[in-house]
């Protein structure tokens, strides 16, 4: 299975773990590595405002407390993931074809991805994929996406499933990319034993993708063999989530203190019970 990977410059994780995971698997061709330009941040702010309002003032706090109270601790988990990543898997190939770029839709992403010919492709990305770019991948592109689909659409799932009280559906989901958001296939859905009460949001979503590295390799060669199937989620209630509020961390944080207070902890009775045992199916 000859794959390719998208990510983000600024994540360590994505930049330098994810290459080593597929390499480990599969024949990792390539990489493109976004840096974006300054107005896609702006871009997101208009986007922002249009969804919420005057609530992009709530936006707006959870960021300062975020680098006030929270940032210094979760890069410290965050680092310790990132050793963990290191110490379970090799460096990709020193040769490795890496294109730097804007956008994942740039003319020069198109002809670098159609020159590698993959077969799978991992977009680790904010930005939406057009069709000349998802299309490329014989088999598909895919995403890892930080939420169960499609009950919690968008880049922060994990945040609101566990701002709303929603521990059954605080997970990842692998699902193949097409031209809306979050709305491809599901092929499966995965979490682990999260601690709600010392850990973010963030470190809690990025420990889902390090907890089921293997099992998520696995689903991808069953989906390469044609050996897997979409999960059926017809009738399913399907919502598109902005940015985290403060006002609803600091409830998600308080009513997370009150359920390990009371000893109750998060529904975990979707679990499978194979070897697999963080691949979930929400009821």
């Amino acid at each position: 299975m000859r794959t390719a990977l998208i990510c983000h410059h600024e994540s360590i994780l994505a930049r330098e773990g994810s290459p080593r995971w597929l390499a480990s698997f599969s024949d990792l061709a390539g990489m493109i590595v976004l840096h974006e330009r300054p107005q896609r941040l702006w871009q997101r702010v208009r986007r922002e405002w249009r969804r919420v309002g005057w609530r992009l003032l709530d936006v707006a706090a959870f960021r300062l407390y975020y680098r006030l109270f929270l940032a210094r601790d979760d890069d410290r988990k965050l680092q310790d993931l990132w050793r963990e990543l290191q110490a379970r898997f090799p460096p990709p190939p020193a040769e490795l074809p890496i294109l730097h770029t804007y956008s994942p839709n740039s003319p020069e992403a198109v002809e670098f991805l159609t020159r590698l010919a993959p077969d799978v492709v991992i977009a680790s990305c904010k930005q939406i994929l057009r069709p000349r770019v998802f299309s490329i991948a014989r088999t598909g592109t895919f995403a890892l996406h930080p939420g169960i689909c499609p009950e919690y659409r968008n880049a922060h799932g994990c945040f609101w499933a566990l701002a709303q009280g929603d521990l059954k559906r605080v997970g990842m989901t692998l699902l193949k990319i097409d031209a809306g958001i979050d709305t491809g296939p599901v092929y499966g859905y995965f979490t682990y034993p999260y601690d709600e009460v010392h850990d973010s949001h963030l470190v809690i979503q990025r420990r889902m993708m390090l907890e089921n590295l293997d099992a998520i390799a696995e689903k991808l060669r069953e989906i390469h063999a044609g050996r897997a199937q979409p999960i059926d989620t017809t009738g399913r209630r399907s919502a598109e989530w902005g940015q985290p509020w403060l006002t609803a961390y600091l409830r998600w944080k308080r009513e997370a203190v009150r359920r390990a207070r009371r000893h109750v902890p998060a529904d975990v009775s979707h679990l499978g019970p194979e070897a697999r045992p963080a691949e979930v199916v929400p009821s």
